[in-house]
């Protein structure tokens, strides 16, 4: 039985798209859509809202393609600091090559790039460099001056009117980002201010789709969303600003309450439209409430997907990533919901897994570990790491041969193939663990199957692995995190290292 949906997917499509046209009509057939979350591939939408398509958006822009385009936001300082998007694993700045290359395979267009809150660093000149001499317009916007106390500074040619003017030609340009804090914003404003200047009467909306402001404040869905936004901060509260204008209740967080009134005071100085918005929540398009058909899967994909959320956390504060009090957090957010780690059902499946290695003293080096993965009919295969493979490894293989129906006693690697590996890590290449981790174990996988039948038939059944929960007991070797990402499972693991050494390779 596979999981229940609980989101319509064409119902958003329809409504979301109806209300992003209507918005733009009233605002004069010139609106800067700033685009919230991921625009491509938004992973935490899928898990959290069963049956949504992580490239919906991508959808949605596509059947406004004839009159939308596209701006790409990204701060500086990420570039510099070489911030990383997680489920990719990819630095900020390759993520937005990813993404410009993604759009336009899709027949999108991307009108330039904007770096801001340039300050001439060097890795964000090579940046730049490197996307000019690609044939992509490139824009930089230093910090606005004045901003955010000086409003008067703020909307003068010394502020927004310091920055490049970036000339756009259709009625929506959409101005996306790698990621919070990118200056979407920012971009969105200088840009009104320049329209503005050359008579251009355009304006200003919000497409975001997390938290849903007309579901309940604790509602799990949003619950979620402040279990992702630890790092930020972000605290869900009822938009007191809608409860006054309309006297009623609407969800919104911490960050746009706190902004609006400076917001506010800006689209006053700028435009003649600010005083259609009463509220941070009338800024926003979001039908995304409107479409949840099983509110019963939602909340409880929402409450698994805060539990992932904490293990990342754990995970993120032992290598160094985030501070304590944001591992604490993520773990008072689950709490919260009356949630432990262990329920979620891969947990104790993979920890027995463990148990029983260290039991048996078939770990590798010293090491025991254990990991589970469920699959699309609810069952849970376990595997432990042994002297040559990973868990990962040993339970992504037994998962193909339940699901292919391959008895236990058939290997799916060559022998040949498993005798050759390990000489070549261990003889020629000098290193010290044999054991396959898992990209080496789906790479001797292909290799054995062009001479074993079985093997070919479970490498064709890995694509049924995608969107299957999996956890293990020690963070991820960077190998065995590449091939879980490339097989597309939602990963998560106890904050153990599987080895005492510092460096892995």
């Amino acid at each position: 039985m596979g999981k229940a949906i609980g989101f319509d997917t064409e119902t958003y499509l329809a409504q979301q798209t109806r209300a992003i046209v209507e918005r733009c009509e009233r605002l004069g057939n010139k609106l800067y859509l700033e685009f919230g979350g991921k625009i491509a591939f938004d992973f935490h939408a899928a898990r959290v809202l069963p049956g949504y398509d992580p490239n919906v958006k991508i959808r949605l822009l596509r059947e406004l393609s004839d009159r939308a385009e596209i701006l790409i936001c990204i701060f500086a300082g990420d570039i510099a600091r070489k911030k990383v998007r997680a489920d990719f694993g990819i630095p900020y700045d390759v993520d937005t090559l990813k993404l410009i290359d993604d759009l336009r395979d899709w027949g999108l267009r991307v009108s330039g790039v904007v770096i801001t809150r340039f300050a001439d660093q060097p890795a964000a000149r090579v940046f730049r460099a490197r996307l000019e001499r690609r044939g992509v317009r490139v824009f930089t916007h230093r910090a606005t001056r004045g901003y955010p106390t000086e409003v008067d500074l703020i909307v003068s040619d010394d502020g927004y009117g310091a920055n490049e003017f970036i000339p756009t030609d259709r009625p929506i340009v959409v101005v996306t980002g790698p990621g919070p804090g990118s200056g979407k914003l920012g971009t969105c404003l200088s840009q009104l201010f320049h329209e503005h200047r050359h008579g251009v009467h355009a304006g200003y909306a919000k497409f975001e789709t997390f938290p849903i402001w007309n579901l309940p404040l604790k509602h799990p869905v949003n619950v979620a969303y402040e279990a992702a936004t630890v790092e930020l901060k972000d605290v869900n509260l009822i938009d007191p600003f809608h409860l006054a204008a309309y006297g009623e209740q609407a969800v919104n967080y911490n960050r746009d309450v706190e902004a609006y009134p400076l917001l506010q005071r800006i689209l006053e100085r700028i435009t003649d439209t600010a005083a259609m918005y009463r509220s941070p929540t009338d800024m926003g398009v979001n039908r995304a409430g409107f479409a949840i058909v099983d509110d019963r899967a939602t909340q409880e994909a929402a409450r698994q997907e805060v539990i992932r959320r904490h293990f990342r956390y754990a995970c993120e504060y032992a290598v160094g990533l985030v501070e304590r009090e944001d591992a604490e957090r993520a773990e008072l957010i689950m709490e919260s919901l009356g949630l432990r780690a262990e329920d979620r059902p891969v947990v104790l499946p993979a920890r027995a897994a463990a148990a029983e290695a260290e039991s048996t003293g078939k770990g590798n080096e010293g090491s025991f570990c254990g990991a589970a993965i469920e699959l699309g009919d609810g069952s849970i295969v376990a595997g432990k790491n042994s002297a040559l493979m990973h868990a990962a490894s040993a339970v992504v293989l037994n998962a193909i041969k339940q699901i292919s129906r391959i008895p236990d006693e058939i290997h799916l690697l060559a022998p040949t193939i498993m005798e050759s590996i390990t000489s070549l890590k261990k003889d020629i290449l000098n290193m010290k663990s044999v054991s396959l981790d898992l990209e080496e174990t789906l790479i001797a996988l292909g290799m054995s199957a062009t001479s074993n039948p079985a093997a070919k038939v479970a490498m064709h059944r890995l694509k049924d692995l995608s969107g299957c929960e999996f956890h293990t007991t020690h963070i991820p070797t960077p190998g065995d995190e590449a091939g879980l990402r490339r097989l597309g499972v939602n990963v998560t693991s106890d904050p153990n290292f599987a080895s005492r050494s510092l460096f892995i390779s």
